[in-house]
């Protein structure tokens, strides 16, 4: 039996594409909600800036031109509900703003619209790396109280593998 509303998290990267198709293959919803998460580039560049000690500049985006982030997740977004599509859901399109961080947005929309399930892809760092990058999908997990389908990246030994097999025609 499907479940009514899941929603996906796409920032366009493979991983990302990878939790699209395995959500299109193991799930089933009535309707899936594609959200891409974006943060204005002034906060981007006052970020930026303040990280690398640099003064911040007295640059104020023109209030007539949209942000070129938001111009960005839309086209990222259109991207994910193509797949999403591709892959048999009713993929339904969503950006949202964020100010805090990409977990807490994934977050607060899945308890916005109720959802059923959060599907993310995850980078599969460890070690070091992971210590330093913390992970979007580790937070969603901790924070959210809904189940949340995560994917795994492709272990290098089997993309290898693959890819010797669609080369070989195997």
């Amino acid at each position: 039996m499907p479940c009514d509303l899941m929603l996906i998290a796409y920032d366009g990267s493979e991983h990302a594409k990878r939790a699209v198709d395995y959500a299109g293959r193991f799930l089933t919803a009535n309707r899936a909600i594609v959200l891409t998460a974006w943060e204005p580039m002034v906060r981007q560049a006052a970020r930026i800036s303040g990280i690398s000690g640099m003064v911040q500049p007295e640059w104020v985006p023109d209030e007539e031109m949209e942000d070129i982030a938001y111009t960005t997740a839309r086209e990222i977004n259109a991207e994910g509900v193509h797949l999403a599509g591709l892959a048999g859901l009713n993929a339904e399109a969503r950006t949202e703003e964020f100010a805090g961080s990409v977990w807490h947005a994934i977050v607060e929309v899945a308890d916005e619209l109720d959802v059923d399930i959060i599907v993310a892809g995850t980078r599969g760092a460890t070690g070091l790396r992971a210590l330093v990058h913390s992970s979007v999908a580790d937070a969603v997990l901790k924070h959210c109280h809904r189940p949340v389908f995560l994917v795994p990246p492709v272990q290098p030994d089997r993309a290898r593998e693959n890819g010797h097999n669609q080369r070989a025609g195997t």
